[in-house]
């Protein structure tokens, strides 16, 4: 992602009624639904297992033998886990890059997108010592991709009554190398899409040790505070109800088409592009407060399926 000096255009602030509504709205929902996610429980352990064995590939930006067995594991573990995948591999200045799309069989209610980018930084350029070498990727790259498998888990054996996608992202960490931009296939994701999601929530950079996510500021506040307020229920310390940066992530394309979208990001993270960027920087309890924060929301605003 690239954080931008400036802010994206924005619509003008909701009215303190409007946002008053909404809470009271969401209170009965978000009790019920904390209450649930606490019975069904994301596994942050289970996520650190995930991040590992992303890791174990070594290195996996476009071309390397890391990006393709990354994304057949993410296809074996999605199907493992019940969830239909579907390949969605497209040209990128000489490249074939590829998104991944999970769902459920038989879903309903609102098409909501989970997103997270699985490539990793070819070159380590904020490294002091070794700028050449590849970043290998654990927090940047493996914590949002292990956040959506842990959800995957947890969905496929207790559904919501939404219509989910897990949607993992290619060629978004590459950008300002070889002339590539941010963010390619999520764009390329969002310019392609045939139907409206309710909502977009994209997970990037959530396994560091000092997690600290205040609230991006292009994000949609409505849809920021929705999240934002569900992890405040559940005690959750991690999720700062404080402006943070601007950031091109990939959510941006979705906020461009028009479409309710957040990101769910901690950028104050010494390791980004560099090759201390590994395992020993994830931490569990840090994945289960994004990961156990969006069960509650997804059960907050889709209910159950019985």
């Amino acid at each position: 992602m690239r954080i931008a000096m400036k802010l994206m255009t924005r619509g003008s602030p909701q009215s303190t009624s409007r946002q008053e509504a909404m809470r009271m709205i969401l209170a009965a929902a978000l009790v019920a639904g904390c209450a649930r996610a606490s019975e069904v429980g994301f596994d942050g352990e289970r996520a650190v297992e995930l991040v590992e064995a992303q890791v174990g590939f070594g290195p996996r930006f476009p071309g390397s033998p890391g990006h393709a067995q990354v994304q057949a594991w993410i296809v074996e573990e999605a199907e493992r886990l019940g969830w239909a995948t579907e390949r969605l591999s497209f040209e990128y200045r000489g490249a074939t890059l590829t998104n991944i799309e999970a769902t459920l069989d038989e879903a309903m209610g609102d098409f909501l997108i989970l997103g997270a980018h699985y490539d990793t930084r070819r070159l380590a350029e904020r490294d002091p010592t070794a700028p050449d070498r590849p970043a290998p990727g654990a927090n940047d790259g493996g914590s949002g991709v292990a956040v959506l498998l842990e959800l995957a888990r947890v969905l496929a054996d207790d559904r919501v009554g939404c219509d989910v996608s897990l949607v993992f992202f290619d060629g978004e960490d590459n950008g300002n190398l070889d002339g590539w931009e941010w963010a390619v296939g999520s764009r390329h994701y969002a310019h392609s899409l045939g139907r409206t999601p309710a909502a977009v929530v994209i997970v990037d950079m959530v396994g560091d040790r000092d997690l600290r996510l205040p609230i991006e500021r292009n994000s949609s506040p409505d849809l920021a505070a929705e999240v934002w307020n569900t992890a405040a229920a559940l005690g959750h310390a991690a999720f700062v109800r404080e402006p943070g940066p601007s950031v091109l992530d990939d959510h941006t394309a979705f906020l461009e088409r028009g479409f309710r979208a957040v990101d769910i990001i901690d950028l104050d993270y010494d390791a980004w592009h560099t090759t201390g960027d590994t395992l020993d920087q994830v931490s569990a309890e840090s994945m289960e407060q994004v990961g156990s924060t969006l069960l509650a929301w997804l059960r907050s605003v889709c209910g159950d399926v019985s």
